[in-house]
């Protein structure tokens, strides 16, 4: 890997992490386009630890407001005394899932699930999925009704419905935000709850992939000096940009629908379907 290639892969991380197109995806399909050997699993493993960075510095008041409450209520004995600390319950159970099926399908993720016709499969079915979710608030503004904003209208199923949804988000082309988000405005969330929930799930299970990955295939990732400078250039990388697509997609969904996402997703699917029935891109994961 080129340092070229490691700033264009961190860039690409740092973007699509967070807006609903799925980073696993593009990190699979810009280097195939571009004739580049695919990064694996692990490498894009490691560049999230940027995108988690950028989670923490962007929700930084949010994350204090959930630990400082989560501890006060502990100390008062009633832990589902405060929203703070629900919230913070929910983020726990909601990661519970991802981590069981992320482990147990492991070797299914790193390999077979990274071929482009999964890929771009699951391209679609998400996006079916995310216009399923703008179909039903538009049918609910309608009606008058408007989702539950802030985290503190949240309610358990909310937040085990988005950790159940978190799981498909290990399928490439999926999109962990694209899902989530999704399934937080089917059971009534207005879209900058739902994506602000959405980030906070996505600390755990994010951290635990990178920090997990970077340890088994640490001879892999670290090896060598030039394999470390790699992952930190594009660590770096990611986190940048990861940073500056939370806060302008969070201000975005004040006053705009999913709808543009689900426009370029389905461009993207019918990119690869041409690509790869013309032979201009090879469906298996290279080496």
């Amino acid at each position: 890997m080129s340092l070229i290639e490691a700033v264009v892969l961190g860039i690409v991380q740092g973007l699509t992490e967070f807006l609903p197109i799925s980073s696993t995806a593009h990190l699979r399909v810009v280097p195939a386009l571009l004739g580049w050997s695919d990064p694996g699993a692990a490498y894009s493993a490691v560049i999230q630890c940027g995108t988690l960075a950028a989670v923490i510095v962007a929700m930084r008041r949010d994350i204090l407001a959930l630990l400082t409450g989560f501890l006060a209520a502990l100390r008062t004995g009633r832990p589902l005394a405060t929203p703070e600390s629900r919230a913070a319950i929910m983020i726990a159970l909601g990661t519970l899932p991802i981590v069981a099926v992320g482990f147990a399908a492991r070797h299914l993720i790193r390999g077979e699930a990274r071929r482009l016709e999964v890929v771009t499969t699951a391209l679609l079915a998400a996006t079916a999925v995310m216009a399923i979710a703008e179909l039903a608030t538009a049918w609910r503004a309608r009606r008058g009704s408007v989702g539950r904003d802030g985290l503190e209208r949240m309610t358990f199923r909310d937040g085990l419905t988005m950790g159940l949804a978190q799981v498909f988000a290990l399928v490439p082309g999926t999109s962990r935000s694209g899902v989530t988000i999704s399934s937080g405005m089917l059971t009534g969330l207005d879209r900058r709850t739902a994506a602000r929930f959405s980030f906070l799930l996505s600390l755990p299970a994010i951290g635990a992939a990178g920090l997990l990955e970077a340890w088994q295939q640490r001879a892999e990732i670290f090896g060598s000096g030039e394999a470390i400078t790699m992952a930190v250039v594009g660590t770096a990388s990611a986190a940048i940009v990861g940073y500056a697509s939370i806060r302008w997609l969070l201000k975005l969904l004040t006053s705009h629908t999913l709808w543009p996402f689900i426009v370029y997703r389905v461009g993207l699917a019918a990119v690869l379907i041409w690509a790869l029935a013309a032979g201009r891109i090879a469906a298996v994961v290279s080496g």
